[in-house]
């Protein structure tokens, strides 16, 4: 009988996080987590299967022996991660390689990535590309620490989308939660640290000329979101391109869904209700990450629910 994967996953703890990542019900290790890897089969932060056949493996293992569960991927790595992010603080200044640069560089890869914004303190702020014209300039105002003429900030608000593909300059600002859906990578060039310092009294590790060497120019095009109702269902498909699908589920009352081929994560961000695949329910609540693999054909929600779904494009 095929089987939803639900996921344990693993806290980080941040000089920039706080504890608002209570309020979907987890059990925290501080209060200083900035993120917590959802659904994970990176080895820096792997998911661990609670239920069913596979309960107690890790995903990449699952991924690895199990890939009709994944559409038959030919992906040597599991595709993507989700995180939940929780600035505190501002985050470091910074930029992510994409796939050729990162694999020549840092054997993994790149990092593609884009944000749904879960909740947002009043006049919260990120940054979101930059204002050099040229590489020239861009070495020049990093030189001249001319950070508040080249740093594009903007202000952000509780369901606002930003999709941040590998190469932009950018930075999650202090009061802001996220969820963030990414390439499997864990390659982060940082540019400036607001010259914050470590708890071991250190300023952090920066990565200039990597990241001079990653920065593109201009701003990422913005895509419209597609909206379309059904009974008890909005679904707003944020973003479709070569890495992944992401939309938003917005549930009101029984739904009944159909997968076409591929497999999904699955983050259920607020509300709770019921999953139902193949007569069996499976109780939702904030703060629940699973993954509906391929063999799984239909299924239905049931309930007060919003989630963020989201697929692999190969």
């Amino acid at each position: 009988m095929a089987q939803p994967l639900f996921l344990n996953s693993v806290f980080k703890e941040k000089i920039w996080g706080g504890n608002h990542l209570k309020k979907f019900g987890y059990s925290l290790p501080s209060n200083n987590v900035g993120e917590y890897w959802a659904i994970s089969a990176h080895p820096n932060g792997l998911s661990v299967i609670k239920n069913g056949a596979f309960k107690g493996q890790t995903l990449d293992n699952v991924y690895k022996n199990h890939r009709e569960l994944f559409n038959n991927s030919q992906a040597k790595k599991f595709p993507l991660l989700t995180k939940i992010l929780d600035a505190n603080q501002w985050l470091s200044v910074q930029v992510h390689p994409n796939d050729a640069y990162a694999l020549k560089q840092e054997g993994e890869l790149g990092k593609t990535e884009c944000w749904y914004i879960i909740s947002a303190d009043e006049n919260s702020e990120i940054i979101y590309g930059h204002n050099a014209r040229n590489k020239k300039e861009l070495i020049k105002m990093i030189n001249d620490n001319e950070w508040d003429k080249l740093l594009r900030k903007i202000k952000v608000k509780a369901g606002d989308f930003y999709y941040v593909p590998s190469g932009t300059m950018h930075v999650i600002g202090k009061g802001i939660m996220i969820l963030e859906t990414q390439q499997s990578s864990d390659s982060t060039y940082r540019i400036y640290d607001f010259n914050r310092k470590d708890q071991n009294g250190n300023l952090r590790k920066l990565d200039i000329e990597k990241a001079i060497d990653v920065l593109t120019f201009g701003i990422p095009k913005k895509q419209l979101p597609k909206i379309t109702k059904t009974n008890n269902l909005i679904r707003t498909s944020f973003i479709s391109n070569d890495v992944f699908s992401v939309d938003k589920l917005s549930i009101s009352g029984p739904v009944k869904l159909i997968q076409q081929d591929t497999y999904s994560l699955c983050s259920v961000i607020d509300g709770e209700g019921a999953l139902s695949i193949d007569n069996t329910n499976y109780k939702l609540s904030k703060g629940d990450h699973y993954i509906l693999t391929s063999d799984i054909k239909e299924w239905a929600l049931d309930g007060n629910l919003m989630l963020i779904t989201s697929t692999p494009s190969e």
